[in-house]
């Protein structure tokens, strides 16, 4: 008996190296003896019951080969390497990432409505031929620097379908480019709405767009506070309108801006748009994101805090839930950049309107030798450098793999990070994922 616990002391999980991962949140399963454990590095979640407890607890007595350690190794709920090391070559590794490029293109930064909490300035122009020109001629270089197998663009503004002739040609000119390369083409638009009719939504298919976002600030009145005309006047009715009688054959996700003065009406709104969803016929979803603080948010717009942002954060991460992300968006990666109406480059959408802060443009800029063309270098490498951290408390944060640094504009441009707003709650997290799994397993039953 003494010599095979000596065999077992000698191969145990603990001593090859395995132990618990430093990103599993737990909470008790309510009226259960199971556990529902989220592994934040891997990206996966589930319910465990005892064994599986036992053997996350026990690595030091247990064969490195045996069935428990190998199922919690695959879940990611132990691991044998520096998982934070790990994360900053993630972040390395995203930064340079190729076989990808993305463009935000603004083919307009002028706008019909005039939202009190929206980030830009509205400045009247429009694309001229040399700056798409440009543009087409950049994507060329970027694809060619990275040799990028997909190309995504986003439709951004202002308000892009007051330029939809843009659109149009310059999405045929991109697609045949993509076509004739092997490269995997795609786009989504964030718009309005007010502009849809058939003929358009029809150049939006052609010009292969897969989703479109449309913000909805509530039902009725509700959503005419805060969304409406630029010289004044309601436009829940046109876009809903729209979007009840056209047929849209690509994905519509109706946007939510919570604020103070709006957070109760989340449920009705929901409920609105799977009404609309149905009637329709289109492929309608809802969700819910927090409206910030920017310079140009009007007063009587208040941001929510607190309390108020958990819900709406963690329903929001819940349906997002995946593996660590290398990077917190487009900002920390070379090959996704935004290029406004004049064809200058910026880094964060959020700045598609302030020329103040572009980092080069269209012309010029070459990803193959990214600090040499860029007109202001450090206006690019302030945004490629913001990951991996150095901020020790964010280091030793166990949401880290969760949210990569957060957001890397914010850091920037007004000097702090946006800390997850549930990052005190991980059992109200994790039970919320939980949930989300009882309904897809609910679901798979019906099915039999």
């Amino acid at each position: 008996m003494a010599a095979t616990t000596s065999v077992a002391d000698n191969s145990n999980a603990a001593r090859a190296g395995w132990h618990i991962s430093k990103y599993n949140l737990y909470a008790n399963v309510p009226g259960t003896d199971r556990v529902a454990i989220a592994n934040l590095f891997k990206g996966t979640f589930s319910d465990y019951g005892a064994f599986d407890i036992y053997a996350l607890n026990a690595l030091d007595e247990l064969p490195e080969d045996h069935p428990l350690v190998v199922r919690l190794a695959e879940r990611g709920l132990i691991a044998n390497f520096d998982e934070l090391e790990a994360l900053k070559t993630l972040a390395r590794d995203f930064c340079s990432r190729g076989r990808a490029a993305g463009l935000t293109i603004c083919p307009t930064m002028g706008c019909n409505f005039d939202c009190p909490y929206c980030f830009e300035d509205h400045i009247p122009g429009f694309m001229t031929k040399e700056v798409q020109d440009d543009v087409v001629a950049l994507v060329k270089r970027m694809t060619e620097a990275n040799g990028a197998k997909t190309l995504h663009i986003n439709w951004f503004g202002g308000e892009p379908l007051l330029a939809p002739d843009i659109i149009d040609s310059l999405s045929q000119r991109l697609i045949s480019f993509a076509d004739d390369n092997g490269i995997k083409y795609s786009a989504a638009i964030i718009t309005n709405g007010y502009l849809l009719d058939q003929s358009v939504v029809d150049m939006l298919a052609r010009s292969r767009v897969i989703s479109a976002q449309i913000t909805l600030d509530g039902v009725g009145a509700d959503h005419d506070a805060t969304r409406h005309l630029a010289g004044g006047g309601p436009t829940f009715e046109r876009i809903t309108d729209n979007l009840r009688k056209l047929k849209i054959p690509f994905k519509v996700r109706i946007r939510q801006n919570i604020h103070e003065g709006n957070k109760d009406t989340a449920d009705d709104l929901k409920a609105y748009v799977d009404a609309l969803r149905e009637e329709s016929g289109n492929d309608i979803t809802y969700y819910a994101a927090q409206v910030t603080t920017s310079d140009n948010c009007s007063d009587d717009i208040e941001t929510l805090c607190g309390s108020g942002s958990s819900d709406i954060g963690i329903k929001k991460a819940v349906d997002k839930f995946v593996a660590c992300r290398g990077g917190f968006c487009g900002a920390n990666t070379i090959y996704h950049v935004g290029v406004d109406e004049k064809g200058n480059l910026q880094k964060c959408w959020e700045n598609v309107d302030k020329p103040n802060k572009s980092f080069g443009t269209a012309s010029r800029w070459d990803p193959d030798d990214p600090v040499a063309t860029a007109d202001h270098p450090d206006k690019l490498t302030c945004y490629l450098n913001s990951w991996p951290i150095e901020d020790k408390e964010c280091l030793d944060c166990i949401w880290l793999p969760a949210c990569a640094g957060s957001c890397p504009d914010r850091l920037i441009s007004y000097g702090k990070r946006d800390c997850l707003p549930y990052r005190d709650e991980p059992e109200k997290y994790v039970l919320a994922l939980y949930e989300q799994l009882m309904r897809k397993r609910r679901n798979e039953n019906n099915q039999l």
